[in-house]
């Protein structure tokens, strides 16, 4: 049993290199974002992109990236967020930290999708107004969310900074 276990573990330290995790996170999110693209308001959609299932996925990934950081090196070393443009750079030459931070991007931004489609539902948006900003907020992110923002304000026919 013990052999097995081990076999286990060296078979997903392995397997789960950083390539491979990217490549995994990268193409798994495609799914989620399909789906709030073409189906907004099927249960489907629903139940994969509004809940904690892609999120949970994008942390279980998040949480081994951590370990593995806290395996290989001290995770404070080369951490300099704050201290520069120039230390940011350094920091992004590693490549778990990258990977981290992309995890990242992909989390906020899928989750940003998905608010987009829980909003658009409730003041009535058109699927086909959307779509761009779908589009925009998994390639930019926030900009795709702002593009949003003023197409609701003429669905909700209010403009609110804080809904």
């Amino acid at each position: 049993l013990y052999s097995i276990f081990f076999l286990i573990i060296n078979f997903s330290f392995s397997f789960f290199i950083y390539a491979n995790i990217y490549l995994i996170v990268h193409w798994g999110v495609i799914p989620f974002w399909l789906l709030l693209i073409f189906l907004p308001n099927n249960q489907i959609t629903n139940f994969f992109t509004q809940s904690i299932i892609p999120f949970l996925l994008l942390g279980v990934g998040y949480a081994y990236l951590s370990y593995k950081i806290y395996l290989e090196e001290n995770i404070f070393d080369g951490f300099e967020l704050y201290s520069g443009l120039d230390s940011l750079y350094s920091m992004f030459a590693n490549e778990v930290l990258l990977l981290v931070f992309w995890l990242h991007f992909l989390a906020l931004s899928l989750f940003m999708g998905a608010w987009i489609v829980r909003d658009s539902r409730k003041y009535l948006v058109p699927k086909i107004v959307i779509i761009p900003s779908l589009i925009l907020t998994y390639f930019t992110g926030p900009m795709g969310l702002v593009i949003y923002w003023f197409f609701r304000i003429f669905f909700a026919k209010k403009i609110s900074f804080n809904d």
